[in-house]
């Protein structure tokens, strides 16, 4: 019995001497897949903006402006006067819609209401956290946006399709501090 015991236990001790590790169950992916992705986004970004650009170039009406923050913006109402712009922290109101390039209304300014939205510290759409800041009290201003600044990949499940440029026309009608 003793000799059993002695034999298994050299056989436990010695068996175990060389510990293997695993190999992972889902290796992370290559850098050539990562970068084969990054390059597939920025073509499709690239084809939305040329879209977006066709569209702004037959409003022939208006006057926009590129951001650099990958929108387009043109005011509908502009107030010249020095007054002051929304600063991160402060809470604004204002009314907005969305429409889809061609000027389909997807969301009215009276489904919206009011929004109040507190700068920079609430999420809202991307490119409206950023153009909000631009305005004046009173202004209006329409924004160009591609979905990647939008509502992206995805859309908002309800309305706004997968990938959908949009615009969205914009009263400021408060800053509260």
């Amino acid at each position: 019995m003793k000799i059993k015991f002695l034999i298994f236990t050299s056989i436990l001790c010695f068996g175990c001497s060389k510990v293997e590790p695993r190999k992972p169950i889902n290796p992370k992916p290559s850098s050539t897949i990562l970068k084969e992705t990054i390059e597939e986004s920025i073509k499709l970004n690239k084809i939305e903006d040329e879209k977006v650009i066709l569209i702004i170039k037959i409003d022939s009406t208006s006057n926009y402006q590129v951001s650099p923050n990958g929108f387009w913006y043109t005011y509908i109402n502009k107030i010249e006067e020095n007054n002051p712009t929304p600063k991160t922290g402060n809470i604004v109101s204002f009314e907005y819609n969305i429409t889809d390039l061609q000027g389909t209304v997807i969301y009215s300014k009276e489904e919206l209401g009011l929004k109040e939205y507190k700068v920079d510290k609430e999420d809202f759409i991307n490119a409206l956290q950023t153009g909000i800041k631009l305005m004046k009290v009173g202004e209006t201003i329409t924004f160009v946006i591609p979905s990647y600044n939008a509502f992206g990949i995805s859309g908002d499940g309800n309305k706004i399709g997968m990938n959908q440029s949009i615009k969205s026309t914009v009263t400021l009608i408060n800053i509260n501090n």
